[in-house]
């Protein structure tokens, strides 16, 4: 504030050009000496109107004649020089006669009037200043500081002096340069604390009292404040204070006051911080600097009426008996006229040396008085002084809080003065002083809490119980109860009230509404009041390690309450709206602030690099939490059950013996847990004394008088109802008393528990509120009844009268029982003994304890944003709700607190309506096409466009997981749902390439749309007629309604919504997930499989077929298809689950058996199954077979009876997708391809499926037989050859493509995939052809006997190759032909060691030959089945020739001969075409010939006949046979056996001729019948040799 010339004071003045006179730092514009003059000619002129001075001589106005005279450099030369000339003033009279120390004669000498006489001296002393800077200081300040201290001046006077020295500090006339500016500013110091004048009533009186507090802050906040001492600056306190509280002054002026006190406070106090950087920062050196004389002498009356307060310096002029009247309407009597007069000149030479700058004495003194001020029950202190002392320290607080904790004498203050008045005025009704006194407090804990932990504890626990409200969240009606589950509905501060009915002590515990009065309990607390505490709250969850350091030093000490979860619950609790009912509308935003802030600076403080210097472990703090949550359910227990806590104590290791009195004991006195009304009673219960003796003993009773020890002794439990328990403890007591403390009052134990019994009773006596007063025992009663006791003595009186006083003035009683006067003071010194012993608390400013922090406290929170989220209409609330979402999600992903995530997917999937735990009925889904796109109109997408919440909770929903997926565990089954609802809705990918290509498979099928709506420009122009019209046919024919355009509207809202949430994105964080994380989303997608016997998921209708044409409004689906079982969400969760399987090796290990199982288990329940799904399952299984092949969780043969387990039509339906599997397994590892091909089961699906999958079959069965790793084994090799036969089989139907190039017949239809079924049945007789030369390798090891080995390997080769030589496609059949003659002269399949190989002629070349003559198979192909049959003819004999050698060793090779001729017989008289007249002949010629030659057919001798029997019998034979068909043959190649062979044949014409025709007919019989000519086994014949034919 500014007063007259004062406002200027703070402006620096442009310096002139040249002044001599001034100094370079001086700022004011004039001559410094000029202006001094003029103030001193300003105060003269003001003395001289005034009717006491209007004589005055004049020489007051001219000054002094004295020559120039210099500054004194001496100080103390000048201060006797300055003493002769004021001696005078000690010479004024102070009556009331000559009070102005004249005596009103005109013309009297200026020394008369000293006052007049000082300003004239300095005049003269400055007329040759040339220097201001070199002026003395007390000489410049003397004449004005004489009129401040004198009581002869009036109020103008005094202001005016005051307003020169204001000036000259503030234009720098007087600085620290200026000689003795120190001495100068103690003196100025001094005397305005002792200022003085006549006082008249007139506001002018209050005005100097402006002028002396803006003085006082100028010099305190100026240069000034360096040199002043600690006495000075008390002084200074002192007379504001006294300006502040005196309660007659003016609003103003009281106002004003505080003004500068808490501006001079904030200089006083920030001075902490200037000693603190002298002394090196420690407070230790500072405090051994200050003598305990030094603190002493620093003492501040704070009275309004103190020896510096504005009554002593009002002086009223009892002449005229003036009283000015008070603020408060009150009169205030005059104060007396002889007020104190100093004189300056004559201070004593001592008080002039250096005083030490203040510092810790006056701001400990100035701290003290100020909590001092707070007190609440000082009746002289007003609730307006209190409101202003807050304000102050707050101040003091807010510029040295940090500085205050560290001194120890100033921490001591804080911790017990200040706190303890300040906590009490928190439970004022006063608005103003509650509100005050929770800014000081919220100040004060935000600097000081490092020395403050239990007085924190205190505080914040009342503030806890006042706001916690014990009502129930009211339900509501679109809010689902379970979102916000989790919020306290109490603090765990609270404690239950003991139980009424106690003998010792109070009979009445004290009213709960006294109680709540004095902040033992909550209680109810106005609307306003719990707005300021919200306010207060809110001020302190701000900073940033406030509730860490909440966690750390008390949700994580045993003994100490639950603080951070307490406050984190009172915050979401006063969230939610209701609380408004009880409170005020505002404390519902600020509670959520202050919940979201502590969210915020979690977050904030994620990445910071962790700081643990210093601080607890964390180990070690959570082992404490855990234990503490022990010791909190065993205490309950306890409190239930003594026996059952202390067992289970025990259990948990908190108890180390349960059945050592000792340990039990340290138990139940360590904790505060425990009900003191149980424990009284359990320790004094029969059975229980080694509990009691040890309980007793853990006390330390020395010193302590009889009453004082029982007060000791019963604040640790209550005495039990019953007296002979009570006895039980007393006697007790009474021994570890007596060996303990020893009295000397007391003769034996037995006066002791006569004692101790009486004490106990007269407690009851004096405090039982039954008792009427006058019937209390008195002091005499007493000790009467207690005569003769002392072992037949009395006690001394004395030492009764000192228990019977103590028990009456203070009752023995449990804490928590005290009455209203001595509650709140026995829990401070309870609060204040712990204070010595406890540990500062830890500050906190790291992030190493927040993931243990978060979730112990993250269910209030999210509990509270889903309930506000639901009911919110703001956007900004909606801001802050999401971010806090985003937050939370944010911290729990970090530190992996994956419940806490979980629960906000759980919360979020269920605000967003889309994870419905019943799928969404999809039958009456609609396609729109429009412009060449399309939607999908469903009943669960327009519902979901409409809610503009489920819309806003989606994209935070996915916004949450995006990113967070590793950290999500329980979650995935609600995303699951999500997912799956919106794939059978068709509003996400039906397929995952985007993740994987491992598949070779399409997007999923999805149920048909009940009806497909085609959209045009011009569907709407039929107007109202033709849309009622369409309504009409929609309704007769069943049909659901077309969607209107709100409805697609809505519909694109959805799709937009969905499109937002980035789900590809999603899938591809998935698919690159750890293993842990991806078992959990594994197991939350098999979890949707519907159970085995349960219903069917999703019912739908049939796939349609294809559309029917488009009407105008859309096209009408058919409904007469039988309907179908599709559950497109079985589908797709097993395909995601598979890929997420078959990633790596190591989900192949976690994931896989999981996913097998399921798959499995689908495949079981075939039959109920759709064909989509069961394909695309089984091939998910062979897909997955094939990745596990090193596992052990899938078997190939019971996967491959499964597949071959189904129904046929169902088989076949399911073709594509089996076949694509078993090929991938074929395809895959060695061993897995050995396995399937060696299982039967493999090869009957092979069979099933050749017609209708030939393309993949056909490749399985190459990727079987064919190549390097070709897994024919002696088990498959048959069906390996059978299933290729049918390949070649089915290569017939290329005949009919040839025939029609040569334009034997047109072709039926043009089928380019015929070529391709060609194309196969050539290879596989390539393949069949190949594993021929695997015959010998299987057989040996086979190791089977030889016919049976024959008949295993070399039988189906060549039934396949015969079978393929009589197809009718020509190309097969001439690639048979030569794959059969190769095979048929393999080297090794005839062998001289077995006679099996014979069968090629029986089982091979005979059939094949008969076949070929019938005339169905020439019909066939008959232009070239001729060709066919020639080369058959020629086949034979050369297979013959090739093996004559060994043949000629065989037994049955003339019956094999005679068959050979019976064939070309038949075939010479087919008479189908001419081309075998031809062959055949030379085919036998060559035979015969090269038999001949080789001498197997020898004719007749000339002479005696010396051939073998055979020869005979094949000469004969041979000729007889061919004279048949072919008579002239024999003849020309045997000429001279011509006459011989007649003569023979006459001879045995009839015989021959009736064995050769019964010999023919069987081997004609046999040829139809495909066999064979059995002969016995021939012997061993030489290798076998190729006789080339001539």
């Amino acid at each position: 504030m500014s007063y007259d010339g004062c406002g200027e004071s703070k402006e620096t003045m442009p310096d002139p050009a040249s002044n001599g006179h001034r100094a370079g730092n001086i700022t004011v514009a004039i001559d410094p000496v000029a202006l001094v003059v003029t103030e001193c000619i300003t105060v003269t002129s003001a003395m001289r109107k005034h009717a006491r001075w209007a004589h005055s001589s004049i020489a007051s106005i001219l000054g002094s004649s004295s020559a120039p005279r210099s500054p004194p450099s001496d100080v103390r030369a000048s201060i006797q020089d300055r003493n002769r000339a004021s001696s005078k003033i000690d010479l004024i009279d102070d009556d009331g006669t000559s009070r102005w120390g004249l005596r009103g004669k005109k013309g009297q000498s200026m020394q008369d009037n000293p006052l007049m006489s000082a300003f004239a001296k300095l005049r003269a002393d400055l007329k040759h200043c040339k220097d201001i800077q070199s002026f003395d200081t007390p000489s410049l300040l003397q004449p004005f500081l004489q009129v401040i201290r004198s009581s002869s001046t009036t109020a103008p006077i005094t202001s005016l002096a005051l307003i020169a020295i204001t000036k000259m500090l503030a234009y720098k006339i007087i600085n620290p340069q200026s000689p003795n500016f120190s001495y100068g500013m103690q003196l100025l110091a001094s005397t305005v604390t002792h200022c003085r004048f006549e006082g008249d009533n007139t506001p002018s009186d209050e005005v100097v009292f402006l002028r002396i507090l803006k003085l006082m802050e100028d010099m305190i906040c100026g240069p000034s404040g360096e040199v002043l001492g600690d006495q000075s600056v008390c002084e200074m306190m002192e007379c504001a204070l006294s300006i502040c509280c005196h309660l007659r002054m003016g609003e103003v002026l009281r106002r004003s006051a505080e003004i500068s006190m808490v501006t001079m406070c904030q200089t006083i106090f920030s001075r902490l911080r200037t000693l603190e950087t002298e002394s090196g920062d420690d407070s230790e050196i500072l405090s051994q600097k200050v003598t305990q004389q030094d603190m002493d002498a620093a003492k501040i009356d704070s009275s309004a009426n103190g020896d510096h307060g504005p009554t002593i310096m009002q002086q009223g002029r009892s002449s005229l008996n003036l009283e000015v009247p008070g603020t408060n309407g009150a009169d205030r009597p005059s104060m007396d006229a002889n007020g104190s007069q100093l004189d300056l000149s004559s201070v004593p030479e001592e008080d002039a040396v250096d005083v030490r700058p203040y510092g810790l004495p006056s701001i400990r003194e100035l701290f003290r008085v100020l909590a001092d001020l707070l007190d609440p029950h000082d009746r002289q202190k007003t609730d307006t002084l209190r409101v202003m002392a807050l304000r102050i320290v707050n101040v003091a607080l807010e510029v040295a809080g940090p500085s205050i904790a560290n001194h120890p004498s100033l921490a001591s203050l804080a911790k017990d003065t200040l706190c303890r008045n300040l906590f009490q005025l928190v439970r004022s009704e006063n608005i103003a002083i509650l509100h005050e006194s929770l800014r000081v407090a919220g100040t004060l804990l935000a600097t000081c809490r490092s020395v403050l932990k239990l007085q924190q504890e205190l505080f914040l626990s009342y503030v806890v119980a006042c706001l916690h409200p014990r009502v129930p969240i009211p339900d509501e009606a679109n809010i689902d109860p379970s979102l916000y589950q989790g919020v306290p509905q109490a603090p765990g501060v609270s404690k239950p009230q003991p139980a009424p009915g106690i003998v010792s002590g109070r009979a009445t515990p004290v009213p709960i509404r006294d109680r709540q009065k004095l902040g033992m309990e909550g209680g109810s607390r106005k609307p306003d009041a719990r707005e300021a505490m919200v306010e207060s709250v809110g001020g302190l969850v701000r900073i940033p390690s406030f509730m860490v350091e909440l966690f750390v030093n008390y949700d994580c000490e045993i003994d100490r309450s639950d603080l951070c979860t307490d406050m984190v619950g009172l915050l979401s609790r006063n969230a939610f709206p209701d609380s408004a009912t009880w409170s005020t509308t505002n404390v519902p935003p600020l509670c959520l602030d202050s919940l979201l802030g502590y969210v915020q600076w979690i977050s904030d403080r994620i990445d910071e690099e962790p700081r643990t210097t210093g601080l607890p472990d964390q180990a070690k703090l959570r082992e404490q939490r855990n234990r503490k949550k022990v010791i909190i359910r065993g205490a309950t227990k306890f409190n239930e059950s003594p026996k059952g806590g202390i067992a289970f104590l025990a259990s948990k290791g908190i108890i180390d013996d349960p059945n050592n009195a000792r340990s039990v004991t340290e138990f139940l006195q360590g904790t505060t847990r425990i009900d003191k009304k149980v424990l009284g009673e359990f320790i004094s219960k029969k059975g229980n004394e080694a509990i009691l003796d040890a309980f007793l003993g853990q006390f330390d009773f020395r010193g302590l008088r009889v009453d004082e020890a029982l007060r000791l002794l019963l604040n640790a439990f209550r005495l039990p109802g019953e007296s002979a328990l009570i006895e039980r403890i007393v006697t007790v007591f009474c021994e570890k008393y007596y060996d303990a403390a020893e009295p000397e009052h007391s003769a034996d134990k037995d006066a002791m528990f006569v004692l101790s019994y009486a004490v106990i009773m007269l407690n009851t006596d004096q405090h039982n509120p039954n008792v009427k007063t006058v019937n209390r025992m008195s002091s005499e009663a007493f000790a009467k009844n207690l005569r003769g006791v002392n072992s037949g003595q009395d006690f001394d009186p004395a030492y009764l009268r000192d228990i019977y006083e103590a028990i009456k003035s203070r009752e023995i009683v449990l804490p928590e029982e005290h009455d209203n006067k001595h509650a709140f003071e026995h829990a401070w010194k309870e609060l204040l003994v712990k204070t010595q012993t406890i540990e500062d608390l830890v500050i906190c400013e790291t992030n190493i304890y927040d993931a243990d922090m978060f979730a112990a406290t993250w269910r209030p929170i999210v509990a509270t944003l889903n309930y506000v989220f639901v009911s919110a209409t703001e956007d900004a609330v909606f801001q802050r709700v999401l971010a806090g979402y985003n937050q939370c999600a944010q911290i729990a992903a970090r530190y992996n607190i994956s419940e806490c995530l979980d629960h906000i997917i759980h919360s979020l999937a269920k605000i967003s309506t889309l994870a419905t735990e019943v799928p969404p009925d999809t039958r009456l889904n609609t396609e729109v096409q429009a412009s060449g796109k399309s939607i999908m109109v469903s009943k669960f997408a327009v519902d979901f466009g409409r809610d503009n919440k489920a819309e806003l909770a989606t994209l935070v929903l996915f916004r949450i997981i995006n990113g967070n997926e590793d950290a999500i565990r329980d979650g995935w089954t609600h995303i699951v749902r999500i997912i799956v609802n919106l794939f059978v809705n068709s509003l996400i990918p039906t397929s995952f390439t985007s993740i994987s290509r491992d598949l070779d498979l399409p997007p999923i099928p999805l149920q048909s749309p009940a009806q497909v709506i085609e959209r045009n420009d011009k569907s709407n122009e039929g107007g109202l007629f033709s849309t009622f019209t369409n309504y009409i046919s929609n309704v007769m024919n069943d049909e659901p309604p077309e969607p209107n355009d709100q409805e697609i509207e809505a519909t694109l809202c959805t799709v937009d919504c969905i499109n937002a949430c980035r789900f590809e994105e999603i899938l591809g964080n998935v698919s690159e997930l750890p293993v842990e994380s991806l078992k959990a989303l594994t197991l939350s997608l098999l979890s949707q499989l519907p159970q085995q016997g349960s219903p069917p998921t999703i019912t739908v209708k049939p796939d349609i077929q294809a559309p029917t044409p488009l009407r105008g409004n859309g096209t009408k689906i058919s409904q007469n298809a039988e309907p179908a079982v599709y559950n497109p969400a079985v589908v797709y969760v097993l395909e995601l689950a598979t890929i997420l399987a078959l990633r790596d090796e190591d989900t192949i290990t976690a994931l896989g058996a999981d996913v097998a199982d399921a798959l499995q288990s689908v495949i079981r329940d075939a039959d109920r199954l759709h064909p989509v799904a069961l394909s695309r399952t089984v091939f998910y299984l062979l897909a997955l077979l094939r990745a596990s092949n090193d596992h052990k969780y899938i078997r190939t043969p019971v996967v491959l009876h499964a597949i071959s387990s189904f129904k046929p039509d169902l088989l076949k339906a399911c073709a594509q997708p089996i076949l694509k599997g078993i090929y991938g397994c074929i395809s895959g590892p060695a061993e897995l391809k050995k396995e399937m091909a060696s299982s039967p089961d493999f090869w009957a699906v092979m069979h099933a499926l050749q017609p209708e999958a030939a393309v993949l079959v056909f490749q399985i069965a190459e990727a079987v037989a064919d190549g390097p790793s070709a897994a024919i084994t002696p088990d498959n090799y048959e069906a390996t050859v059978s299933l290729l036969n049918g390949f070649a089989t089915a290569g017939s139907v290329g005949a009919r493509q040839e025939q029609a190039r040569r334009g034997q017949q047109p072709p039926r239809e043009n089928n380019p995939t015929k070529s391709d079924v060609v194309v196969r049945g050539t290879t596989a007789l390539t393949i069949v052809a190949s594993l021929a030369g695997r015959v010998p390798v299987l057989i040996e090891k086979s190791h089977l006997e030889t016919n049976e080995a024959w008949r295993a390997y070399w039988s189906p080769v060549f039934r396949c190759l015969a079978t393929q030589c009589v197809n009718p496609c020509r190309e097969i059949r001439q690639q048979a032909f030569t794959y059969l003659q190769r095979c048929l002269q393999s080297p090794q399949l005839a062998s001289p060691d077995h006679n099996e190989w014979t069968n090629i002629f029986g089982e091979v070349l005979f059939p094949l030959i008969n076949q070929l003559l019938k005339p169905e198979v020439y019909q066939t192909d008959p232009r070239a089945m001729s060709n066919t049959r020639v080369q058959a003819a020629q086949l034979l004999c050369k297979i013959f020739l090739h093996y004559l050698v060994l043949l000629s060793e065989w037994d049955g090779m003339l019956d094999l001969w005679i068959r050979i001729l019976t064939i070309m017989d038949r075939l010479m008289n087919s008479g189908q075409d001419d081309t075998l007249v031809e062959a055949v002949p030379e085919s036998l010629k060559n035979v015969l010939l090269v038999m001949s030659s080789g001498g197997y057919l020898s004719p007749p001798p000339e002479g005696a006949d010396e051939r073998t029997p055979q020869q005979q019998e094949l000469w004969k034979e041979t000729w007889t046979r061919l004279e048949r068909f072919l008579p002239s043959m024999m003849p020309d190649l045997f000429p001279d056996a011509s006459k011989d062979a007649k003569q023979m044949q006459v001879q045995t014409s009839m015989p021959d001729a009736a064995l050769g025709k019964g010999s023919t007919d069987a081997s004609d019989e046999s040829q139809r019948q495909g066999g064979a000519v059995q002969s016995p086994d021939i012997g061993p014949a030489p290798a076998v040799a190729e006789v080339q034919a001539v």
